[in-house]
């Protein structure tokens, strides 16, 4: 561990010469290499989303027969405009619903801690059913 010094074979140049041993270096990175190899995936599928504060009211909540309002509930259930559907009949019902509108805005609400994964998969629903934009609202919507 750490330096071997060699002697050279001639006579005059009997100098000590230094060799460093790499292999542990080599080691400790290829360890390190493998932890972050193991542990970036796991990172990756967390998300953390921070909403931002709402300071004034600048605009006016969407009326009932103005928007449409996807919720996706704790337990995974998705509603649109309160009204609860299953996630194959999603994709249509937005189609239809946009097809009689100029504007193609759907309103998403989810709640905090509702499933990652559903969450994702019905704003993509939405936008396959013909949503333009997807407008994520921060705060709930006065009736």
């Amino acid at each position: 561990m750490g330096m071997a010094i060699g002697a050279g074979a001639r006579g005059k140049k009997n100098r000590a010469v230094p060799q460093m041993n790499v292999t542990p270096l080599v080691d400790v990175v290829l360890v390190l290499l493998i932890i972050f190899m193991v542990v970036t995936p796991l990172l990756a599928k967390q998300f953390w989303l921070q909403l931002p504060k709402q300071e004034a009211k600048t605009a006016e909540p969407p009326s009932e027969n103005k928007s449409v309002v996807l919720t996706v509930k704790t337990d995974g259930a998705l509603a649109i405009n309160g009204t609860g559907l299953e996630k194959a009949e999603l994709k249509d019902k937005i189609s239809r619903v946009m097809a009689a509108r100029s504007d193609k805005v759907v309103y998403f609400d989810a709640a905090d801690d509702a499933p990652y994964a559903i969450t994702v998969e019905a704003m993509d629903l939405a936008r396959q059913g013909g949503a333009k934009t997807i407008a994520i609202l921060t705060h709930k919507v006065v009736k």
